[in-house]
């Protein structure tokens, strides 16, 4: 049996049809083994900021997590989301289960340091670095043959919430359920030397290329550290690691796969 974590980006969950096709493809990974979900929500995040009248603030495509970003990636991420993805999944007859990585103490976090980045010190606010995993209440629900649907919300020891990037959760329970494949499930579908050009789709690429694409500034935004997590999971022995789109997920040939 083959084990599969897959993260959603957040850009896919306000669209019906692209729901439709991730569970299709949950469904039939899960017919072969375990099967865990991690979203994000960053566009609905950044969507309810604005509404707030709170322009939130990237580098390097990460956000920086103020104590208002913190309060909306839990109204977001936690609540609406993850409710709304667990309702999605059940009505297509999958048997989701909506957590976030502070259950169970899924996922424990420290706060992050001040970070120097791209000549700039940056200090992230409330963002977490990943110090630990506990995969008990994981390997409980899959035992009991339910979808888990992860929120990336860590906690620390002393009950301080953070916000994590989920591709970063996604590789932290890939290695903790020893899964065999990471799926990052993206709108683009894949990486492109050219977005606005579809023939320009990579079908691989390695860490020398990825280097290249951020010198050259075709590498950029939140497909960055999403790439630079996907390189981790390999060098942590991830088999499989593949940027795809929602159609593409039970197809090993599909998006960009990992070198």
């Amino acid at each position: 049996m083959s084990s599969t974590v897959i993260k959603l980006g957040g850009a896919l969950l306000a669209d019906s049809a692209a729901l439709a096709a991730v569970w299709y493809g949950v469904a039939a990974l899960n017919r072969n083994g375990p099967v865990v979900v991690v979203h994000g929500g960053g566009p609905q995040a950044t969507a309810l900021a604005r509404r707030l009248g709170h322009e939130p603030r990237f580098v390097a495509g990460r956000r920086i997590t103020t104590d208002l970003d913190l309060d909306i990636a839990l109204w977001t991420m936690r609540g609406a989301l993850n409710a709304r993805l667990v309702a999605s999944a059940r009505a297509t007859g999958l048997p989701a289960v909506g957590l976030s990585c502070i259950d169970g103490g899924l996922v424990r976090v420290e706060r992050r340091p001040p970070r120097h980045v791209d000549g700039q010190t940056v200090d992230f606010g409330h963002v977490g670095d990943v110090t630990g995993s506990d995969p008990a209440v994981l390997e409980a629900l899959l035992g009991a043959g339910f979808l888990p649907i992860v929120a990336p919300l860590c906690a620390d020891g002393a009950g301080r919430v953070y916000n994590v990037n989920a591709d970063t959760v996604a590789l932290t329970l890939a290695e903790a359920a020893w899964a065999d494949t990471l799926l990052l499930v993206a709108e683009t579908g894949g990486v492109f030397r050219d977005p606005a050009d579809a023939g320009s789709r990579l079908s691989g690429i390695d860490v020398r290329g990825f280097e290249a694409g951020v010198a050259e500034g075709w590498i950029a935004g939140g497909m960055r550290p999403k790439l630079e997590v996907g390189f981790e999971a390999r060098r942590a022995g991830v088999p499989h690691v593949r940027v795809c789109a929602p159609d593409g997920i039970a197809d090993p040939t599909a998006g960009t796969v990992l070198r």
